[in-house]
Parts: C-alpha cells; structure tokens; sequence
C-alpha cells in the first residue's frame, strides 16, 4: 500500500482543472460493451478502476487506444467475446457489477465474483442488484465463489421501485431496460450528478430516457444502440476536495467548475464553518474572514449539523471532508451518516493528531474542534475521501505527518499529488 508524507502548515494557493468523476466513468466504460459502434470519450481520467476495466475490455477482444495524458479514449466493441468459464470481473473493484447487464445483452450470461467490493464503507449488499436482474427476467445463482446471471431470452421491460436510491442499482436498472424491448419505469431512482451524467451518455447510445435528474426514470429500450463523442464533466467531489483544502490550509484555491448549479447546498455546508464560496467565471473559489469557526444555529441549545444522504442531500462521499474541516474549526457540530452502517469508525484516527472526536452511534460523530493539533502517523481505512480528509487535516499543521494506507485516492483522482504540489504542498507518496 502507498503512503503519503506531507509537511504541512503552509497554505495553498493556485488554480486546478479537476479531473473526470470516477462514479460518472465508469458506469459509462460498463455501457459502451452494449453497442458495436466506435466511441470516442473526453476527459478520461487516469485512475486505477479505469486501467481495469480497460485491461477487461482488452482481455475480451476489444479495440481499445487510450492517451492517459490528454484522457481520450477510443473504445470499439465490434469483435469482443465473453467466455463465463475463463473471463473473470475484479472483486476488488464494485463498479464491476454494472458489466453484468451489457454481457447478459450481447452474451447471455455474466459472471461475477460473489465478493465483489469497492471501499470498506460497511456492508454493501448486492440483493437490489440481483432484485433488478431478475425483475427484468434473468436468472441469478450462484456456483463455487461466483454469481451467475443468465437470460433465456431477451430481458423484459418492467417497473421497480427501490427499497432505497442506490446509485449504482439505478444505473443497473438503466442498462437493462436498454436492452429491454419497450418501456421501463424505475421509482426512488438515484438522482446525482454523476447519476445525471450517465444518462445523458445513454441518450447519447440512442436510449430514450425520461426523467433525467429526478426519482422516476422511464427508459425506452429496444433500439438498436449507436456511437459517438461524449466529453465528461469536471467530478464535483474533487472541486470540493480543493475548495476545502484551500479553506483548511487558510489558502486561496482556484477550482474550474462548469456546473455551480450543483453547488448551493454544498455552499451553505461550507458557510457552517466560516467559509463563503464564489463561483465566476466558470472558477470557484472560497474565502474565510478570519479562523475557521462553526457557525452556531438560530435554534437554541442545539448542534450545528451535516446530514449526509442520497442526494440532493448533501453527498454522503463529502461527509469526511467536512469532518476535516470541524475538527479545525473553532465550535462543535455533529456530522451524521444516513446511508453507511460504520463509516464513521475512522474518525478515532483523528485523535492521534490530538482532536477531539466524539462517536454516538454508528452513523453520527460530534466534533469538538479547535484543540490545538500535532503532527501524526495514522492509518486511513480503504475509503478515498477518508484518506483525503487525514490528509486534509496533516497539511493544516506544521510539521511532518504521514498518512499511512492512502492508496485509495489513486482510484478517484488522477494526479492528486502533482496538483497538491502546484499549490505548494510540500507533499510525496512513500510506496
């Protein structure tokens, strides 16, 4: 696993262009199998779930031809072939089960490693998957470690509601109805931007989708699916990710945003903790006029707080970023994780750099911040934005930290140290 040493205390300032975000490409790389035209997408980032589900894609017999640099990739699946009995998707990697409803449509039948996983974000079960495949009548079994998801003919249309919105079973819904012949009705579909995107890249295909953006989608499927050039968004995680880290470090960062629209609520979250945001000019900037600070709420004998749930909640992927923030911030707040059972448990890390951190239940945390903090050791779980927001909290203090276990980062934001390094951290990864 990759550490990363920082030399914190110095404040950072300059201009990044964010990459691409890893929850809108990926979903996309699984929907490019379902059509046999050439494609061309912008803006591809160059993170390690990508390199593995292109190396699948080559294993199959795809045309594959990617500049890392310049994030342009040309895919063609004119002559891929899938083989259940050798051809294997990586556990480690939960996008993995998105390449189920493409296989089923052009091969009848996808494997799946019944472990697969992604961040250690607690207990992430696949039964909504496995509802979804079914409903659209495919069969699910399983056999010596694997699932099995056949269909003994072309997939049905149907409507679902979700127990929940679940971002990945929405866009696993939206593939099979694609290949659905006739109309498909999701209810508490997931609706973020990424969610949003995906479906903009399936309209694209030639998927007819209503709905884009809101709890009910109505997909029309059937067609005969098409190419094209498809550019990507910038990752509003990662505009955040530099907001706040300019904020914590008492810097001035200048983040490329094309979508501020997705942003007040993230605003007004940011303005709890003394930090006012400013989107001109297709750039965001924040601003602080003076130390961080928990803005105390109107309502008496209360905790400011930052609820995190499917959006337009605020995003639950963010929560650790802002938990960052607090334990900096003069004043307490409570920080409360709707969507993962035990997401919070890394948070007793924090009090190796001498913060103090409060847990009360498996989904919420109280923050006692402004204690004065020393460099530290410590050890992020296998969580991107966990390993982020120890890494947030080092670079806010003088002197030499090191985050043990930041690998994770690798698999969301490409060049994460090189662009820390043109604000002026004095950052490097250890492997």
């Amino acid at each position: 696993m990759s550490h990363l040493i920082v030399h914190g205390g110095t404040p950072l300032r300059g201009r990044i262009s964010p990459s691409a975000n890893k929850n809108a490409v990926l979903p996309v790389l699984c929907a490019t199998l379902l059509t046999r035209a050439p494609l061309r997408l912008v803006g591809v980032p160059d993170i390690t779930d990508v390199r593995k589900i292109l190396d699948i894609f080559r294993t199959l017999g795809s045309r594959v031809q990617w500049d890392p640099a310049d994030g342009l990739l040309e895919l063609h699946h004119e002559h891929t072939v899938f083989d259940a009995a050798s051809h294997r998707l990586p556990e480690e990697m939960r996008s993995s089960i998105m390449l189920v409803p493409p296989l089923l449509a052009r091969f009848g039948i996808a494997r799946l490693e019944d472990n697969v996983k992604g961040c250690t974000l607690g207990v992430r079960e696949i039964d909504p998957h496995v509802d979804v495949f079914r409903r659209f009548g495919a069969t699910v079994e399983r056999a010596e470690g694997t699932l099995l998801v056949r269909r003994a003919g072309m997939l049905e249309p149907t409507d679902h509601w979700l127990d929940y919105a679940s971002v990945t079973t929405t866009e696993n819904f939206v593939l099979c109805a694609a290949g659905a012949p006739g109309r498909s009705t999701l209810t508490n579909a997931a609706s973020e931007p990424h969610v949003q995107e995906f479906c903009r890249f399936m309209a694209m295909l030639g998927v007819r989708i209503e709905g884009i953006g809101t709890s009910r989608l109505t997909v029309h499927g059937g067609s005969e699916l098409g190419g094209g050039e498809f550019r990507f968004d910038e990752d509003f995680h990662e505009i955040t990710t530099f907001l706040a880290l300019g904020a914590i470090t008492g810097g001035d960062v200048a983040v490329r945003n094309s979508a501020p629209e997705n942003f007040p609520l993230i605003d007004r979250t940011f303005a709890k903790f003394g930090v006012e945001v400013v989107h001109e000019g297709g750039w965001s900037t924040t601003r602080r006029a003076g130390p961080l600070a928990v803005q105390p709420p109107f309502t008496p004998n209360t905790l400011t707080k930052v609820e995190a749930a499917p959006w337009p909640y605020f995003p639950v992927d963010l929560l650790p970023i802002f938990i960052a923030l607090g334990v900096r911030a003069q004043g307490n707040a409570m920080f409360w994780n709707k969507v993962y059972d035990g997401a919070l448990g890394w948070t007793g890390e924090l009090s190796k750099f001498g913060a103090h951190v409060f847990s009360s239940d498996p989904h919420r945390i109280v923050t006692f911040g402004g204690q004065a903090l020393t460099p530290a050791v410590v050890e992020s779980p296998y969580i991107i934005r966990v390993a982020i927001a120890l890494f947030m909290v080092a670079a806010s203090i003088p002197g030499r930290s090191e985050i043990c276990h930041a690998g994770p980062i690798r698999r969301a934001h490409p060049r994460f140290v090189e662009n820390l390094r043109s604000l002026g951290a004095q950052v490097e990864w250890k492997d």
